[in-house]
C-alpha cells in the first residue's frame, strides 16, 4: 500500500508549463534555474580523462577522498576557516543533501519550518519524511525583500525539529546577513533544531565574492548542516554533484544513507568537480558579472511599469516579479508561453501568498534574456484591461 503523502504529489509548477514544450528551440526558456553557456572545457575535459582512465567504478559513498579535500581548501580559502575534513559528504546532487538531512531530522509528526518563498522540492522533501509544514514569508518592502530574525523565531512550534533557510534565496534574491545568521543558528542550538542551509547561490552575490555563509559563524557541533554544490557557480546543473558540511558526529550516519540513496556520487564527474574548485576563478568571476548584467537588463525593462512591481535580487539568478491583477500565476504564464513563446515559472509553486508572483531566470544569454521581456512585456500589456489597475498593495517598511 503506497503511504497517502506519497500517493497525493503533485507535478510541481515547473514541469507543469516546461514538459509541453521543453527542448522546442522556438521558446526562450526562463523558467528553469540555469543559462545557456556550457561547462567550461577544462572541466568537461577531467570529466573525459578521468572515463578514459576507466574511473567507473564505486567509490566511497560520501566522495572521492581528492573531491573533499579540494572543498576543503575551496571552503577554507573562501572563509578563512579549517573544516574538519569529516564533515563533508558529496552524496550526488544538492538536491539529495537536502534529502538526506531532512530524513535526519523529522519523521511522523513532526513540523518543519521553511523560509518563502521556496524551491517546491523543499516542501515535498520534508513531507516524503513525514512532518508537517510551516513556512514564514519574507516581506516586500521598498528597500527590497526583507525578513527578521524574530519572524522566523516566532514561526517555531514546540514540535518543531527542522528549519530550512535559502540564502541567497531561489526566487526572491534575499540575502541573509551574518548577524541574523549568528542569532538563528544560537536559537537552533539551544533548542536542537536542525538547520538547513541552502548555500548554492553562495557565488552569485552582487555585493561581494560571495554571500555571508553559515559556516563562518557555526562551532563543528552545532545542529547545522550546510549544502552547496557546483550547478551554479560553475555552470554544472546537469552534472548532479553537490556536497555537505555537518557535525562530525554524523559522519557515519551520511555514510549509511549516502549509499542507501544513491550509493555514491557519479565517479567521473567527481573529477569534473575537483578542476572545477582548483581552476574554477576565473569562470565563478565571469559568470558572475554575466549575471549582473542579466540581473540590470531585467531592472531596465520591468521597473517602473505600471502593472509590475519588481523587488531587485541581492543575488543568486532570479527576478520574482508581481504582476498586479495577477490571481492565477499557472494560467499566466501558461499564456505566455502560447502567446509569445517564452517558458516563466508560476508563482504559486514557491509557496503560500506567490499566486500574483512570476519567476524569470536572467542567467541566459543577454539578447535571448532581453527579447524574452520584451515578450513578456508586450503579452502583459496586450491584455492590460484583464488586469487590475489599481497600484500594487504599499510595500511594508
Amino acid at each position: 500500500m503506497v503511504r497517502q503523502v506519497i500517493e497525493t504529489l503533485e507535478q510541481n509548477g515547473f514541469t507543469k508549463v516546461a514538459f509541453s514544450r521543453l527542448g522546442d528551440p522556438a521558446v526562450i526558456a526562463l523558467w528553469f534555474g540555469e543559462g545557456d553557456t556550457v561547462t567550461p572545457a577544462f572541466i568537461r575535459e577531467a570529466a573525459k580523462a578521468a572515463l578514459d582512465d576507466g574511473q567507473t567504478f564505486y567509490t566511497h559513498t560520501r566522495g572521492l577522498q581528492s573531491l573533499r579535500d579540494a572543498i576543503k581548501r575551496y571552503l577554507d580559502n573562501l572563509y578563512g576557516l579549517d573544516i574538519n575534513p569529516d564533515r563533508i559528504t558529496v552524496p550526488g546532487s544538492a538536491m539529495m543533501g537536502v534529502t538526506i538531512a531532512a530524513q535526519t531530522a523529522v519523521t511522523s509528526g513532526d513540523r518543519a519550518l521553511i523560509v518563502s518563498p521556496h524551491w517546491p522540492n523543499i516542501e515535498i522533501t520534508y513531507r516524503v519524511a513525514g512532518a508537517e509544514i510551516d513556512t514564514v514569508r519574507q516581506r516586500e518592502t521598498d528597500a527590497g525583500w526583507r525578513l527578521d530574525v524574530s519572524e522566523i523565531i516566532a514561526g517555531v512550534r514546540p514540535d518543531t525539529r527542522s528549519i530550512f533557510v535559502n540564502t541567497p534565496c531561489n526566487p526572491t534574491g534575499w540575502v541573509m546577513q551574518q548577524d541574523d545568521q549568528a542569532e538563528l543558528l544560537a536559537f537552533c542550538r539551544e533548542r536542537d533544531i536542525l538547520l538547513i542551509a541552502d548555500e548554492v547561490y553562495h557565488r552569485t552575490f552582487f555585493d561581494g565574492e560571495h554571500a555571508p555563509s553559515f559556516l563562518q559563524v557555526a562551532r563543528e557541533d552545532d545542529p547545522l548542516v550546510v549544502v552547496n554544490g557546483f550547478s551554479k557557480a560553475w555552470a554544472m546543473t546537469g552534472w548532479r554533484l553537490g556536497w555537505v558540511v555537518t557535525p562530525p558526529h554524523l559522519a557515519i550516519a551520511w555514510t549509511a544513507l549516502s549509499e542507501c540513496f544513491n550509493t555514491g556520487a557519479t565517479v567521473f564527474a567527481q573529477a569534473g568537480g575537483i578542476a572545477a574548485l582548483e581552476g574554477g576563478e576565473e569562470t565563478v568571476a565571469t559568470l558572475r558579472e554575466q549575471y549582473r548584467k542579466g540581473r540590470s537588463i531585467v531592472e531596465q525593462h520591468l521597473t517602473g511599469h505600471p502593472l509590475i512591481d519588481l523587488r531587485m535580487p541581492e543575488g543568486a539568478f532570479y527576478a520574482f516579479p508581481k504582476v498586479n491583477g495577477v490571481e492565477d500565476s499557472l494560467a499566466f504564464v501558461q499564456g505566455v508561453l502560447a502567446e509569445e513563446d517564452v517558458g516563466l515559472a508560476p508563482g504559486y509553486a514557491f509557496g503560500p501568498n506567490n499566486d500574483a508572483h512570476i519567476r524569470l531566470c536572467y542567467a541566459q544569454s543577454h539578447e535571448r534574456l532581453e527579447e524574452g521581456l520584451r515578450r513578456l512585456v508586450r503579452y502583459i500589456e496586450r491584455h492590460a484591461n484583464a488586469l487590475d489597475h489599481a497600484p500594487a498593495t504599499p510595500p511594508s517598511a
